[in-house]
């Protein structure tokens, strides 16, 4: 399944800043829609409430990816790539 991923422009600045490279960032979410899929892969995803509802966190070392799957369109739109602290301040 092939998804079109769509950055904020908060979440490109994030990349930018700190050199990590988009591929890392499009890598887990491919891994997160084969966990969505079944199969069994070794990814930190959770679906978020409050606030935040509607999206999914998934969680690499100190950095954290909150993102919305839209699977009827095909696409991943990354709102928010951040540091632990920093990534659910609105």
């Amino acid at each position: 399944m092939i998804l079109r991923v769509d950055l904020s422009r908060q979440a490109e600045k994030f990349l930018n800043n700190n050199r990590i490279p988009q591929e890392e960032i499009f890598r887990l979410i491919q891994s997160a829609t084969r966990k969505f899929r079944g199969e069994d892969i070794n990814i930190d995803i959770k679906k978020l409430a409050g606030a935040w509802d509607g999206f999914h966190r998934i969680r690499k070392g100190r950095f954290r990816i909150i993102a919305e799957f839209d699977f009827d369109a095909l696409s991943v739109f990354v709102e928010v790539i951040d540091w632990r602290g920093g990534a659910y301040k609105q």
